[in-house]
């Protein structure tokens, strides 16, 4: 159900990026405009991270989870509206988009901190890794899946319609995470005695009660940690690059590479297959080599090797002059880029699995 929600995540954050063409011939957007609108929503994505890490740890995931979904759904459905709101008459069309594009980013910024707090109830120590990548890969089939759907729907209903999809569909998942997902484990009825053994091995049976009692995040603790700091510092560094995909890489197709829009639908799939396949690898390479060497370096060299190679991959890909060879190096520095990042993720719960959502809000 993570990976579900993050995929949506990704449909409501890409189909932006996708209709951005149509968008700015419409209303005759230039590209500072353009790249305003796009960012308003990193803009609320970033500033209301720990808010929402830190409410899921105070009133628990599923909770936050829902109340997310259905917020940024409205609002993606509003941005298919945004020209005809009173914002736009207030202060100007441009300022409607990003406006909306703030509130799905405020929406938004609760997934990734409450999906990191769910895999530390429901996942024992050994392998957040793994789990982690699960949600992860979500984002990789989202991002595979919205550029051809989303791309198809636009040239048969036009770009509105896109918008009003997505905006049914996080509805439709925000439903059904609400009836099917539990905080923890135990009080999930399809979860048996010996999977919660599972799940809690190594861990005594009050220190998961003690779980569920809302203490107050450490945050002296945690502001006070050189490895807190090192991980959100190493991690602006990871991200930066990354949005590269979730806004331009599509225009760029078009507008650089000369891509049309049906090459532009199945080539802007790439960089998420790439996820797909090297998030996980990712995941269990962690995870099998901190039962072998232990946590800080089981987590440390894989890390290094993700980051390593899309550090190469990603400027090769911008200079290449092959639009085929561009593509395929491009889509490999965002899988390896995610590669790391499900490490980065799974650290969070080593460090403090009873607060991983403040932890991993003030990261992301």
């Amino acid at each position: 159900m993570l990976a579900v929600i993050s995929g949506t995540t990704y449909m409501d954050r890409l189909n932006l990026g996708i209709a951005a063409k149509y968008i700015q011939d419409e209303f005759a957007f230039n590209n500072e405009t353009m790249g305003w609108i796009l960012s308003a929503f990193v803009l609320g994505y970033a500033l209301f991270q720990v808010p929402a890490g830190w409410a899921g740890d105070k009133v628990g995931p599923r909770r936050m989870l829902t109340f997310a979904i259905v917020w940024w759904s409205v609002f993606t459905a509003l941005t298919a509206l945004a020209p005809e709101l009173p914002l736009a008459g207030w202060f100007s069309v441009g300022w409607s988009f990003a406006i909306v594009r703030f509130l799905i980013g405020m929406g938004e910024s609760a997934t990734y901190p409450n999906s990191a707090k769910i895999v530390s109830y429901w996942s024992a120590a050994g392998g957040r890794g793994v789990a982690t990548s699960i949600f992860i890969a979500g984002l990789g089939v989202g991002g595979a899946l919205s550029p051809l759907g989303i791309t198809w729907m636009m040239l048969r209903w036009g770009w509105r319609a896109s918008f009003f999809m997505c905006a049914a569909l996080g509805g439709i998942v925000a439903l059904v995470w609400q009836l099917y997902s539990r905080d923890h484990p135990q009080e999930h009825l399809g979860v048996n005695a010996e999977e919660l053994k599972l799940i809690h091995r190594g861990q005594e049976a009050d220190k998961v009660a003690a779980r569920r009692k809302g203490a107050s995040v450490p945050w002296r603790a945690i502001l006070r940690s050189r490895s807190a700091w090192a991980l959100v510092l190493s991690y602006f560094f990871l991200e930066f690059p990354a949005y590269i995909y979730y806004t331009w890489f599509f225009i760029y197709l078009m507008r650089v590479r000369g891509l049309s829009v049906a090459q532009t639908g199945l080539w802007g799939s790439t960089p998420f297959i790439a996820i797909i396949v090297l998030s996980p690898l990712g995941g269990w390479l962690s995870d099998r080599l901190v039962a072998r060497i232990g946590v800080r370096r089981g987590r440390r060299y894989p890390a290094w090797v993700g980051v390593g190679f899309s550090a190469i991959m990603l400027p090769a890909g911008g200079y290449v002059a092959s639009n085929t060879l561009a593509i395929l190096l491009l889509a490999g520095a965002s899988g390896f880029s995610l590669f790391a990042a499900t490490i980065w993720w799974a650290t969070c719960n080593d460090m403090t699995p009873n607060f991983s959502g403040s932890l991993s809000g003030l990261m992301n």
